[in-house]
């Protein structure tokens, strides 16, 4: 077939066909154009070739003029040519679009043109839009695509490489004046829209979310049932932050519906990045929109080149995000980045003026005294319980280990907080930063726990060496201790001392007293707490399994893994629940922690807060995950909290001073069902419902043996509340509250990767999510009566909508102009024209006779007069359509003949010289 299409004494094959288009003039040409530069106009009904080209640069693309009279080529050595029809043995024009004349008189050598678009307009030149063709003078270019008007040509870089793009035009037919009006880009990980009706081509602004993957993302957090109001103004703020010089046009690609469905309500997923952005996206139904974007690396100056204390601890990316808590009442936002800082947000709706307030924290267990190797090995490392404390400072405060060769690094943090007054925007707006500090010329280890209470005004935070509390209201540091300082008397380990490490760091063995306390998860390396202990730079670890002896081989230490605020009772002799602090650590102990909280508005932000640990300690086995409470009644009981206010508004400053508190405690949420509340405690091996104030365990259940779980959330589901869970082996499961029976059991996901683990987070509805890949975002529901409700939402990718009518011509046009010709491939392709195949090609093999063969051959009659009565339908629809435009011709030609009798008339009595 190519060598009826190129010449028959052509002996080498022309190459892959890289465009193939009817003529806009006619129909029934086709033309073909070749890689080789060979290009063939073909009569589809004559069967033979109108012309052929012959050029010696390759093709890669081919655009006709709606005349159908030339077309355009882009070819391999970065140039265009145009081609007459009337002329085809040379091009009628070639140009280098960005090719300049050298020195030497040579043009420099470009890329190729991968791809042109050659589109008319009817009150300006046309349009030339193509894809590459730039010199080869410089390296790293980004790509392009290139916008030719006339003299003018504009260069548009993109970021991504450049996959197909698209003009969009007017009207849908070749053959008619093109009005170009926009062009669509898809790119590698984009998708851009270009205005072609301004003279700078500015972008349209994308309605859809293409950039999730703008950075990699770090952390996720999953929110349902929302506060109503709280999507809206997120959006509001967020579009006052997007950028400017978007087109003032409306997103010009449409088609497609959605519907929320019947089960609908507010829904916020936030995604922390590896640049240190956070970013809103509202969930609701099946929409992904993001609402607003925050970065906190604005809180910080600069690093000079000279100034390396984050680079050690991180290289590339100092401000990633590692963990975020949110409060939605009172829209408080905190963030941890793995600089080992911790930024807390307040969200106002007005501009500012503010100086960011900046605490520094030394939360690093160390000895007073050196130690050589060589010295007696069983010499205590801590010589007074004291020196396990942690000491907290504020900024600039003086380092003791300045004095040695160290101490350029010691008692700094790795970023360096702006010191004077800023302009921030309205939306979230940094008040505190906390940092911790360099000690022992190591960084501070990375934090591993976070929770934030709007209504006490406090903030918790805890890592492999000890917590922290602070009271963000007064901006102060409550509690600054080690792990093993929060027992007191109440450590359920005998604590032997060992040689010091030679970096001056303690460290310790843990002995098991108890016969009947099980010994904690074995194989610690494979579990997520190890791998959060490699962020914090510890070697993991594993326990000999003795019937009760569990030693410790390796250096560890006793991680904070989870902590909670809410209304409970610290002691067994309590009788009032009261503020307190819940602390999980990663040796399945859970310690509880009273605090004395001023009421009284004025008295809050001037008396202090009192803390201290209570002695209470509850134990399981595996590091502890989550801790949430129910009341009597299996009720989730929901933290304490802060009604939102604005702290920049204008209006009556003193109203907003005024906090307004809503405390929901287990004594008030109850009334028949006796005092105290339960409390569940869920981890990596198992989850215990306690009862408080009497601390006894109520129900137990292991979860699993031969894995461990990497996440675990109290969620309501269907009016009731369950403890959902995911482990290691791709397992989710789900527990009834407060009974823990087993209620589901999915095989549904191996781990692959870590990605999934630091990602994965449960919310309510019976709903989930994870990052399925770099550029993913998996949602999932383990609710039936939300998978009932998911064919309701599902909406229609397409919007059918009607063809418009072709442009009417007129006669004179079609006379002068030479009109388009319809091509009918019935003709061509039909039966008729083309012949039945060669009998050569297929053998027909009777099958067997009988019933099964008569209902073969009747279905074969039906079949074939159904394809009957379809083409008789056809054909009587071609004939009406020729009818109609015999009619208008004919009326065409009777107004013309009724003008030139006219002219006639008025010019019959006239002399020559007066025409």
């Amino acid at each position: 077939m190519w060598k009826r299409a190129i010449k028959l004494s052509t002996k080498t094959h022309p190459g892959p066909v890289v465009h193939l288009s009817d003529s806009p003039k006619d129909e029934g040409k086709l033309l073909i154009g070749f890689e080789s530069g060979t290009i063939v106009q073909w009569d589809l009904r004559l069967k033979k070739a109108d012309f052929r080209i012959y050029y010696d640069e390759a093709i890669h693309s081919v655009s006709w003029h709606h005349e159908g009279k030339q077309f355009m080529c882009s070819h391999s050595d970065g140039s265009l040519s145009i081609w007459n029809l009337r002329n085809t043995t040379k091009p009628f024009q070639v140009t280098f679009p960005h090719g300049k004349i050298q020195k030497d008189g040579r043009k420099e050598s470009c890329k190729p043109i991968l791809k042109v678009e050659y589109k008319t307009s009817r009150n300006s030149e046309p349009f030339v839009i193509f894809s590459g063709g730039l010199s080869y003078d410089k390296a790293g270019r980004r790509p392009t695509l290139t916008i030719m008007h006339g003299k003018a040509i504009t260069v548009l870089e993109m970021d991504y490489p450049i996959v197909e793009f698209m003009a969009l035009c007017e009207t849908p037919y070749n053959n008619e004046v093109q009005e170009p009006y926009a062009v669509v880009v898809l790119l590698e990980k984009d998708l851009i829209v270009v205005d072609l009706t301004q003279s700078n081509f500015p972008v349209f602004e994308n309605p859809y979310p293409m950039d999730i993957h703008e950075s990699p993302v770090t952390c996720t957090a999953y929110f349902a049932d929302c506060p109503p109001d709280i999507i809206p103004i997120l959006y509001s703020i967020g579009v006052k932050h997007k950028k400017t010089g978007y087109s003032q046009k409306e997103w010009p690609v449409g088609g497609g519906t959605w519907t929320l469905g019947s089960h609908t309500y507010p829904e916020i997923i936030i995604t922390g990045h590896a640049d240190g952005s956070i970013k809103f996206w509202d969930a609701s139904a099946i929409t992904l929109q993001m609402l607003y974007k925050l970065k906190t690396s604005k809180a910080f100056m600069k690093p000079k080149p000279s100034e390396g204390r984050a680079a050690d601890l991180v290289e590339d990316d100092p401000f990633a995000i590692q963990m975020v808590s949110w409060c939605p009442q009172s829209r408080i936002f905190c963030v941890v980045g793995i600089s080992a800082h911790i930024i807390l947000y307040r969200f106002s709706k007005y501009d500012a003026n503010t100086q960011i307030v900046s605490l520094e924290v030394r939360l690093q267990c160390e000895a007073e005294d050196v130690i050589s190797p060589s010295e007696n090995e069983n010499n205590p490392c801590f010589t007074e319980s004291g020196s396990h404390s942690p000491q907290p400072h504020h900024q600039h405060a003086a380092s003791p280990g300045s004095g040695t060769t160290e101490g350029n690094k010691d008692s700094n943090p790795c970023l360096k907080v702006k010191d004077r007054m800023v302009r921030v925007p309205p939306g979230y707006q940094a008040e505190l930063v906390i940092q911790l500090l360099w000690a022992d010329g190591e960084p501070p280890q990375q934090i591993t726990s976070l929770d934030i209470n709007s209504a006490y005004g406090l903030l918790a935070f805890g890592n492999c060496n000890g917590l922290a509390v602070v009271d963000y209201l007064q901006k102060t540091i409550l509690l600054c201790m080690s792990t093993l300082d929060l027992y007191g008397a109440a450590d359920p380990y005998q604590r032997l001392t060992r040689s010091p490490r030679r970096n001056r760091q303690s460290t310790s063995g843990l002995t098991e007293l108890s016969d009947n306390q099980q010994s904690i998860d074995t194989d610690r390396s494979k579990s997520p707490t190890s791998a959060a202990a490699t962020e914090s730079r510890e070697n993991s670890f594993s326990r000999s399994r003795s019937s009760s002896v569990s030693s410790i081989d390796r250096d560890t230490k006793e991680a904070v893994t989870t902590l909670q605020f809410g209304e409970s009772y610290a002691r067994k002799s309590d009788t009032l629940p009261t503020p307190c602090l819940w602390v999980g650590t990663s040796l399945g102990m859970v310690l509880l922690i009273p605090m004395s909280i001023p009421t009284d508005n004025e008295e809050r932000m001037e008396e202090p807060v009192t803390i201290g640990p209570s002695g209470t300690v509850l134990t399981l086995k595996g590091s502890v995950l989550r801790i949430s409470f129910l009341d009597c009644m299996g009720a989730l009981i929901q933290s304490p909290y802060e009604v939102w206010r604005d702290l920049n508004a204008h209006e009556d400053p003193d109203r907003m001073r005024r906090r307004k508190l809503i405390h929901i405690s287990p004594s008030s949420s109850q009334h028949t069902c006796g005092e105290g509340h339960l409390a569940v405690v869920c981890s990596e091996k198992q989850a215990k419902v306690f009862l408080m104030p009497s601390q006894s365990c109520l129900f137990v259940h292991n979860i699993t043996e031969s894995s461990f779980v990497l996440r675990a959330d109290v969620v309501s589901v269907c009016n009731s509340v369950c403890l959902a869970c995911f482990c290691a082996n791709g397992h989710v499961m789900t527990l009834s509250l407060p009974s823990l029976r087993p209620l589901l059991d999915v095989n549904y996901l191996p781990l692959a990767d870590m990605r999934i683990a630091r990602t994965f987070c449960f919310t309510h509805g019976g709903q989930a999510l994870y990052l399925s890949s770099p550029t993913e975002i998996q949602r999932i529901t383990y609710s039936q009566e939300m998978c009932d409700n998911l064919q309701e939402m599902l909406g229609e990718l397409f919007t059918p909508i009607e063809t418009p009518e072709a442009q009417n011509r007129g006669f004179l046009k079609g006379f002068f102009g030479g009109n388009s010709h319809n091509f009918d491939r019935e003709e061509l392709f039909g039966e008729a024209a083309a012949g039945k195949g060669s009998r050569s090609l297929a053998q027909h093999i009777p099958g067997q006779a009988g019933m099964e063969g008569m209902k073969v051959a009747a279905c074969g009659v039906v079949g074939d007069l159904a394809r009957a009565r379809i083409a008789l339908d056809e054909r009587g629809q071609r004939l009406g359509e020729l009818e109609e435009r015999t009619a208008l011709m004919m009326t065409s030609a009777e107004t013309f003949s009724k003008h030139a009798h006219e002219v006639m008339l008025k010019c019959k009595d006239k002399k020559w010289y007066q025409l």
